[in-house]
């Protein structure tokens, strides 16, 4: 009973360490994404996305960086757009560059990655939306039936993260109290859960995964990058929920190539998103979608790899350890804010009438 109370202290002392170093960032990212959601007009990507050219799914891969949407939310947001106009192409690029380049991902890459990862990997999900976009939109048949869904069901549905809101007409505080009241509200709730899902198991890779084991069974760059492959494809995993568990992994010494596959192909890919983004694309569109999203996450695990060798990076040794040492009063701070909004996303405070 004792070690199993002293194993679960470690498990809980190694996740309250990768907390620390990654909520002030975290709401940092909600706070950007609550402004962006607040500004930017609801209509606005819709309006850019229409036609079926290569100029449609650059523009989707630029628009979906500021979205902040979820790996869930952009989903009906996904199917929105493709029953107001917007072609395969850029509808499948769009679910790629949202979910993987939202601020708060970027933010928590910094905090516990490092400063070139962070640069390369939304670069790396932008090449990767811009490329399947091209690739599925070579499948796209002229008059495809559109998505089942009403641009309004489909905005409204699933995670509440494309609710329709009149902004235009409300003040600038009203509208700034619209998008904080989406960030802490409808999108920490999408993304929270999954985001102390990521940290936990960040703990138990801290203390269950040794450094040996990752040797024997990682050592190999191009082995491990499919390892993480075959892991990532069907797991549900949001991209800021991805970053805890690919930093215990890389304390441990996995290389930056099989940590970006799981980055890019983790948040990009789920076995219960895929039937959806069928219904939406098409089957065929789909297994062009999957493929390249495998094919390029390989090839840019192997890049970023070549990159770090190249700039005299260990690739066993390129996460800082020192990085995740105890923080301080606003680390400790900013970690039990983070916990409480979490906690209060899912179970609102009402009051007493």
């Amino acid at each position: 009973m004792h070690e199993v109370t002293t194993i679960f202290s470690e498990v809980l002392r190694a996740s309250w360490g990768v907390l620390q170093e990654s909520a002030p960032y975290v709401l940092l990212g909600f706070f950007i994404a609550g402004l962006l959601k607040a500004f930017l007009p609801d209509n606005f990507v819709a309006a850019h996305l229409g036609g079926k050219g290569t100029g449609s799914i650059i523009k989707a891969s630029v628009l979906g960086i500021p979205i902040p949407l979820c790996s869930c939310g952009v989903l009906p947001a996904a199917a929105g757009l493709k029953k107001q106009g917007a072609g395969n192409g850029a509808v499948a690029s769009f679910l790629i560059s949202t979910p993987e380049t939202g601020v708060d991902s970027i933010a928590v890459s910094y905090a516990l990655l490092d400063p070139l990862m962070t640069v390369f990997r939304p670069l790396a999900a932008f090449f990767m939306a811009i490329a399947t976009g091209i690739a599925v939109s070579f499948s796209e048949k002229k008059n495809v039936p559109a998505a089942e869904k009403t641009p309004e069901e489909a905005t409204t549905s699933s995670c509440g993260c494309c609710a329709h809101k009149q902004k235009e007409t409300l003040t600038l505080s009203a509208k700034f109290r619209v998008g904080m009241s989406f960030a802490f509200g409808d999108l920490l709730k999408d993304v929270g859960l999954w985001l102390f899902t990521g940290i936990l198991l960040s703990g138990l890779i801290s203390v269950f995964v040794s450094t040996e084991m990752v040797n024997r069974y990682f050592s190999n760059e191009y082995l491990s990058m499919a390892i993480m492959l075959l892991i990532s494809v069907p797991l549900y995993v949001c991209a800021t929920a991805s970053t805890p568990i690919v930093a215990a992994l890389a304390l441990k010494g996995i290389s930056p190539g099989a940590a970006l596959v799981f980055l890019l192909a983790g948040p990009a890919t789920n076995a219960a998103s895929l039937p959806v983004i069928a219904g939406i694309l098409g089957r065929k569109a789909t297994f062009i979608y999957l493929v390249s999203i495998v094919v390029i996450s390989m090839l840019a695990g192997m890049l970023v790899n070549y990159l770090y060798g190249y700039l005299g990076y260990d690739i066993r040794h390129w996460v800082n350890k020192g990085s995740h040492e105890e923080g301080g009063i606003v680390s400790v701070a900013a970690s039990i804010v983070l916990t409480a909004l979490v906690l209060k996303s899912f179970f609102p405070f009402r009051r007493r009438s």
